[in-house]
């Protein structure tokens, strides 16, 4: 019998803490959705007391969220509890999350306090969650390095006071294997009351062990692993969620254990958060990198030929990669972009259908033929582009060359019924384009990252440009996505502009809510 393993997600809480901009609350949401569908027992959607954007997006979530448990994360103090509670509560059931460092360094240097102080805070805190949920999970901060007889105490005390989950992190990601499920096997011989809660383990990837250190605890008793999608996180990034789910999957009649995640899901799920949150996937990262499923040694190459399995433990298609198999071009209908869009996974509802199509059929007479991952490019990115459109790109023409000052003109619809063009010299056609475009909005904002990526192959693939600009102390991320690397950019800007804009918006509001 296959004992079941928790997977507890945090990408939306601890992953997003390393993001270069916050997240909206409809990428949030998006995110979630997609972990929802990916199959995640429990999911850490954010810290509510941080800022009244994190609030709405735990509340929203919260709210829509159905068929994984949400949870947010509080410190021991009763103020974080109550708001952790307040935005939880339209959840049908949900999940407290706790913590206080329990380490000598955190409690002496961070805290300054004693380990006692620390383990009453801990009792307290706990105890008072509980009259909130009987869901309530403890975490012990900064667990690999604290001294086992605290943390046997810390432990016994959290379960004793009401807690139901009870987390060991690797903070700093400083254990190795053995010594980590070491701590995990102690817990269990010394706990007494360690059967009445479930422990989990939080691993950091700081030398490189999150995911062997997160089945080591497993295989020593933990029944749940926190971790994120494409291991994004604080630092060096958490324990990857790809890459336990499939370990667990692939050796589950060697280990014994099972998960809640649907395989077929995790490639799609990790191209959605890495083009959500900006951040790329490596390409020899395990189960979901480029190159994960590629073959370059002619050895290699005649053994997968023979057969898949001499080279490959899984399958692409078992994880959700997929070949194409129409030829998509401007001559393709509806029907067929719907068509090939369910073979890849998706729903109706995760797609606008006309837009889509609409995207579809210009991109098809550019480059003549539309294979898959153009397909889910411009699906992405429609999402994205279609969110805030008070600045919204008519056109663009750009005169530049070796011997001429390069020149941009820009012509663009603000708001319903204004039409505004601007002319503008620079150093280079995106840089001229991009004074058109400050000029007409008025912003000052201040580029602080540009990243060019093609998001297929050839030379007509579509060209993706990220960009992270500041403005007024925010940090705000747009994309843009053309087969002209010109307009691309244009529209990444454009992105962030109608993000400011709406951030202006919210704050006006706010400022008069509090006047009222």
């Amino acid at each position: 019998m296959s004992e079941q393993v928790i997977i507890f997600d945090t990408t939306l809480r601890d992953g997003e803490q390393a993001l270069s901009a916050s997240l909206t609350v409809k990428e949030k949401l998006k995110i979630a959705f997609a972990l929802e569908r990916l199959g995640v027992d429990i999911m850490e959607v954010g810290f509510p007391i941080s800022s009244p954007g994190d609030f709405e997006s735990v509340q929203t979530i919260a709210r829509e969220i159905k068929n994984s448990r949400v949870c947010a994360l509080s410190r021991a103090l009763p103020k974080d509890i109550d708001t952790a509670a307040e935005a939880l509560k339209v959840a049908d059931a949900f999940r407290i999350h706790t913590f206080i460092s329990t380490s000598t360094i955190h409690v002496e240097s961070k805290l300054k306090r004693t380990f006692d102080d620390v383990l009453e805070m801990a009792v307290n805190a706990v105890k008072y969650a509980r009259n909130f949920t009987d869901d309530v999970e403890f975490s012990c901060e900064d667990a690999g390095r604290t001294p086992i007889d605290n943390l046997c105490r810390m432990v016994e005390q959290a379960i004793k006071a009401g807690a139901s989950t009870i987390n060991i992190p690797d903070t700093v990601g400083y254990t190795y294997p053995s010594e980590f499920g070491g701590i995990i096997k102690t817990l269990f011989d010394r706990v007494p009351n360690i059967d009445q809660a479930v422990i989990s383990v939080h691993c950091h990837d700081d030398l490189g062990m999150s995911v062997a250190n997160s089945i080591t605890a497993v295989e020593n008793g933990a029944r749940q692993i926190e971790c994120t999608m494409n291991g994004i996180g604080e630092r060096a990034g958490n324990c990857s969620l790809e890459e336990v789910a499939m370990i667990l999957h692939t050796r589950q009649a060697k280990m014994g254990y099972k998960t809640n995640i649907n395989p077929i899901e995790i490639a799609r799920t990790s191209q959605l958060v890495s083009q959500i949150c900006n951040m790329p996937i490596q390409s020899n990262k395990a189960i979901v990198g480029a190159n994960a499923f590629s073959h370059s040694s002619g050895i290699h190459q005649d053994g997968v030929l023979k057969a898949q399995n001499t080279y490959e433990i899984i399958t692409p298609e078992s994880v959700g990669i997929l070949t194409n198999k129409l030829n998509l071009t401007s001559r393709s209908g509806r029907h067929v972009i719907q068509h090939r869009m369910q073979e890849l996974g998706y729903r109706d509802t995760d797609y606008d259908l006309e837009a889509l199509y609409t995207s579809f059929l210009a991109l098809a007479d550019k480059k003549g033929q539309v294979f898959d991952y153009d397909l889910e490019a411009l699906m992405f990115f429609n999402q994205i582009e279609n969110q805030h459109e008070h600045y919204k790109l008519s056109s663009i023409n750009v005169q530049s060359g070796t011997s001429v000052v390069a020149t941009a003109t820009v012509v663009m619809q603000i708001g319903e019924n204004e039409r505004v063009v601007e002319a503008a010299t620079g150093n280079g056609p995106i840089d001229a384009t991009y004074q058109c475009l400050m000029r007409i909005s008025g912003l000052d904002i201040d580029m602080s990252s540009y990243k060019i990526t093609s998001k297929g192959e050839g030379k007509d693939a579509l060209g993706q440009v990220d960009i992270v600009a500041a403005y007024n102390g925010q940090k705000f991320h747009g994309i843009g996505l053309s087969t002209d690397i010109i307009e691309s950019s244009a529209k990444a800007l454009v992105h962030v502009m109608n993000h400011i804009h709406l951030a202006k918006a919210v704050e006006v509001k706010k400022k008069n809510l509090t006047q009222v």
